[in-house]
């Protein structure tokens, strides 16, 4: 199905199997920073060996943190406590990753020294703003490359980017009112509360996320969470112990709207995270119609987790309006979403996910533009899109952006095109599912 760097997708006849699912993305990034600045030995099972979680690990390595990795998905770190990590010899380079830079700033800006962080040419164009106005307010310095944020300078008046350099030190706890839901802020003054003398409170507009408060609790700090606002006391002390970690939702996706989408399909997806601020893919598959079956429910490490069957069903799903406080819930499976949209009986509306824009790449231009190439009836709004269906789909060259979610959404449309379909530029889907590829040629036959 595929050469170094591309994908070639033809029609699928059928999807049979029953499929692991990855370890969870935003799961794996928290429990190394958290394992990182606790006490003792942190043991994570089902780690995501994808590019993204290892430039955390290598982050943390770079400040004298020891980390082991079998080739199975288990990291045993040995945390040195909440100032155990040293001043990097180099620069941090968190390669293709949002989720490390902005969390990892958190615990920078709780440190003694200065560092400096950046990624590659697209986390160049991610603002940094966001946090950099939380973690000012405490008393970090932060500068970015376009605009200063902190004592001394001047408040930079539009936004920032990395590389940012982050001046630390004594952090002032503070309350913190969130101007959108993002659990990437959330996270970042959460960590950053740590080091603070005292109380921390984060107020969200809207429910985010909210893995970092339950690993929080699971390491043993001091969370209070009364609706929506998330308060942590600091200075804390984390005790390291065994993570975890479930299959990744936004994984799973790509293969809940295949299983659909293919006819004569059956697929099982095994130990998949079924965390209640991450469902909205869930929740939007049963108001489109979809049947799915969730099994073996349990928790462990704090965080709940399904085996869920789908099965493709002769009745096409319905269109449905998507926004509001569920865009959260599953900003980064808009993409498949869209989709599954394009094979949907009626409209579907997707609004209020702005957020798209700012992502690996714009997620709201590059899905329309590629689904367009497919004959997908597919139109562009500023904070969204409206895709009218069913309408057939034909094998295209697809252009990736080098956005992991954009270039496997667009290989489950491949499956159902007449015709082939070429990804270009995929080896950007090892920063969060290693082995797509092998699955889809496994289940495909």
């Amino acid at each position: 199905m595929g050469q170094q760097n591309m994908l070639k997708i033809i029609k699928a006849k059928k999807l049979i199997g029953e499929i692991n699912i990855p370890g969870d993305k935003s799961i794996s990034h928290r429990a190394v920073m958290l394992g990182a600045i606790a006490e003792g030995e942190t043991v994570i099972n089902n780690f995501l060996m994808g590019e993204d979680c290892l430039a955390t690990i290598n982050c943390f390595k770079e400040m004298g943190i020891e980390i082991e990795m079998s080739n199975k998905g288990k990291i045993i770190i040995k945390g040195k406590g909440i100032r155990g990590v040293t001043k990097p010899k180099k620069i941090l380079d968190v390669s293709n990753s949002g989720t490390t830079i902005r969390l990892i700033s958190g615990i920078l800006a709780g440190q003694e020294f200065e560092t400096t962080i950046t990624g590659d040419a697209s986390i160049q164009k991610r603002p940094m703003k966001r946090i950099a106005e939380p973690l000012f307010r405490m008393g970090a310095i932060i500068e970015g490359s376009e605009g200063i944020e902190g004592v001394g300078g001047r408040r930079g008046t539009g936004e920032i980017y990395p590389p940012l350099k982050i001046k630390g030190g004594k952090l002032r706890p503070t309350e913190y009112k969130m101007p959108v839901a993002s659990a990437q802020v959330k996270s970042c003054v959460l960590l950053a509360g740590l080091y603070a003398d005292g109380k921390t409170t984060v107020i969200e507009p809207g429910p985010s996320r909210d893995h970092t408060e339950r690993m929080l609790m699971h390491f043993g700090a001091k969370i209070e969470i009364s609706g929506n606002k998330i308060s942590v006391h600091g200075p804390a002390s984390l005790e390291g112990g065994e993570i975890d970690v479930p299959g990744d939702i936004s994984s799973a996706a790509f293969f809940l709207v295949a299983g659909l989408l293919v006819p004569g399909s059956d697929l099982l997806l095994r130990n998949v995270g079924m965390n209640p601020t991450r469902i909205g893919i869930i929740e939007v598959l049963h108001r489109m119609g979809a049947k799915l079956e969730i099994m073996d429910e349990e928790i462990i490490s704090e965080e709940p987790r399904a085996n869920i069957r789908v099965t493709s069903s002769e009745k096409r799903v319905t269109g449905i309006e998507i926004g509001g406080e569920l865009i959260p819930k599953l900003i980064d499976e808009i993409p498949i979403i869209a989709v599954l949209a394009t094979q949907a009986e009626g409209t579907t509306i997707i609004k209020d996910a702005k957020e798209l824009r700012v992502k690996e790449s714009d997620r709201i231009k590059t899905i329309s533009t590629e689904l367009k190439k497919m004959g997908a009836a597919i139109e562009e709004t500023e904070d969204g899109m409206i895709i009218t269906g069913p309408t057939k789909l034909k094998g295209a060259t697809i252009n990736s952006y080098r956005d992991h979610r954009v270039a496997m959404s667009m290989a489950i449309a491949g499956l159902i095109a007449d015709g082939e379909t070429i990804i270009e530029d995929t080896e950007c889907i090892k920063t969060s599912f290693p082995g797509f590829e092998d699955i889809l040629n496994r289940i495909s036959g």
